[in-house]
């Protein structure tokens, strides 16, 4: 069932799945919608559960948020929808961006289980052409308005972030360009101890987004943490293995 809430001014759209007495919070990635994880929705769904599928501020039918927000104010905006509804002990699935969001959020709040499938949180290694080229570009931003003018400066500077930057990056509005580049240089170790509830890892062997390594990295850093790996798939593991990412999240959580 489609729903929306306000939420401090912000209003956010969501998909509800049962009546449940455990609460499912379902987040998916960057650039994506509540759609695009439909298939982890689906996976929790049971007699036993309620499944809310979010559109994240900023994407889908969602409002953008009114700042260039974090993922600790992404996180605090997560906590808040929960405790408009009365959601306590949540189970948590996140997918890329929305990994983000559950370790924050598991991290600080009690919830029942954590699901992140195949999570950010992790600061990802750059090579020297990466930061050459960031750094580049931030000069550029700063010489050409006063080189060229205001108008043709700025001209200059989009063509050159339409060139070196992500599809990602290049779709998104100015305040989600720099939520984004906030957000992806964010290391969350340091809050993966912290999380004490029963974590499951559901991975992509071949996944560069979000490598493996992590993976392994939030296996040992989180307390209660195994890792359910897929050969052969990527980013979206769950995609490519939607049978076997239902039986196992099922089996998780015991529904």
């Amino acid at each position: 069932m489609e729903q929306t809430i306000e939420i401090e001014g912000l209003r956010m759209r969501y998909d509800r799945i049962g009546q449940g007495p455990q609460a499912v919070i379902v987040m998916h990635g960057w650039g994506c919608k509540a759609s695009t994880v439909q298939v982890l929705a689906d996976a929790a769904s049971a007699p036993s559960t309620t499944v809310y599928n979010l559109d994240l501020p900023g994407f889908g039918g969602s409002q953008e948020p009114p700042a260039s927000w974090g993922v600790y104010d992404y996180a605090h905006f997560i906590e808040s929808f929960a405790a408009h509804l009365g959601i306590e002990r949540p189970v948590l699935i996140g997918h890329s961006y929305g990994g983000r969001i559950a370790i924050v959020y598991a991290s600080e709040s009690p919830v029942e289980k954590v699901i992140l499938v195949d999570a950010a949180g992790i600061k990802p290694r750059r090579s020297l052409r990466y930061y050459i080229k960031v750094y580049t570009f931030k000069a550029a931003k700063r010489i050409l308005p006063l080189l060229l003018g205001r108008r043709k400066g700025g001209e200059v500077i989009e063509r050159m972030r339409g060139k070196a930057g992500s599809a990602d990056y290049n779709a998104a509005s100015p305040v989600m360009r720099r939520i984004m580049s906030t957000s992806v240089n964010q290391d969350l170790k340091h809050l993966m101890p912290s999380i004490k509830a029963p974590t499951l890892l559901i991975w992509g062997e071949k996944d560069t987004a979000t490598p493996l390594r992590d993976a392994k990295t939030m296996e040992k850093l989180i307390p209660d943490a195994g890792l359910v790996l897929y050969e052969g798939c990527g980013h979206y593991s769950f995609l490519e293995r939607p049978g076997q990412t239902a039986a196992v999240i099922k089996s998780f959580l015991k529904i």
